[in-house]
């Protein structure tokens, strides 16, 4: 039975009003999948289990960067700085209980919170993230030399991370849960949309990775769902004989750190 010319037409408009209208909806909304800050007020006093200090830099007069300080256990003499960029996700608060291993190792940790997460204020945007986090770095330069500094970057923070690392040559760059891109990203769910084109937050953690001079070392499980173990294995191309793709077997994001594999290498990635 053969279908009518006015069906078929109805059913090309129906397709395509709705591929546009599922289109525009992921532009105007690519924010909210993307990112999930939890704010926390100003006055909030901080009650970390590791000995800390909490710095506020006003930015402009809308914008103010909040970052804690975390010092080594022990109160020994610190080794060395980790620049810890997290997730997509909470803030240093929740994150805090993540980084023990980088302070029982004699680092001290220092960790931002993007505008918008935490305490921190302001609109944000993928120059704003470059812009804040250079600046933190210049900040640890005040004490350690870029050999003793290792930046670390969490899911989201991976592409922070690598961007920084592209001008500087640091100790090492140690990417967790990392994505080839953002857009690359939101078309391992959508890939009928033109998500290179659609999506502002490009931070191509792959492209930068291309010019990073010091050790990589990229952990991934490989259970992870946002990041499957095929787009973790693109990264291969961009890395350096030194470099390290490690896979932790039935790993998943915030999890990692209960592997032995990751503890171990971790260990030996500080030393």
């Amino acid at each position: 039975m053969k279908l009518s010319k006015k069906l078929v037409f109805n059913t090309i408009k129906i397709v395509v009003v709705l591929y546009c209208g599922i289109g525009i909806a992921i532009y105007y909304t690519q924010d909210k999948w993307l990112l999930h800050p939890v704010k926390i007020p100003a006055d909030k006093v901080f009650k970390f289990s590791h000995s800390f200090q909490e710095i506020n830099i006003p930015i402009n007069k809308t914008d103010t960067m909040n970052l804690i300080r975390c010092m080594p256990m022990n109160d020994t003499v610190a080794k060395g700085a980790v620049i810890y960029f997290h997730g997509n996700a909470g803030n240093v608060e929740t994150e805090e209980k993540y980084i023990a291993i980088f302070l029982a190792q004699h680092y001290e940790v220092w960790m931002p919170d993007y505008p918008g997460f935490g305490k921190s204020t302001g609109e944000i945007s993928e120059k704003k993230l470059h812009e804040q986090a250079y600046q933190v770095k210049r900040m640890v330069n005040n004490y350690f030399p870029d050999e003793k500094i290792i930046l670390y970057g969490k899911s989201f923070g991976a592409g922070i991370a690598a961007n920084l690392a592209t001008s500087s040559n640091v100790k090492k760059l140690v990417l967790e849960a990392p994505y080839y891109s953002i857009p690359d990203l939101f078309s391992s769910y959508l890939p009928i949309y033109p998500m290179q084109s659609m999506i502002h937050f490009k931070l191509p953690v792959g492209a930068y990775l291309d010019d990073v001079q010091c050790p990589v070392a990229i952990f991934d499980g490989t259970t992870e769902k946002a990041i499957s173990r095929k787009d973790a294995l693109r990264f291969e191309k961009h890395l350096k004989d030194q470099d390290q793709l490690i896979f932790l077997q039935n790993g998943k994001q915030n999890e990692n750190r209960n592997s032995s594999l990751y503890q171990s290498s971790i260990t030996t990635l500080l030393q």
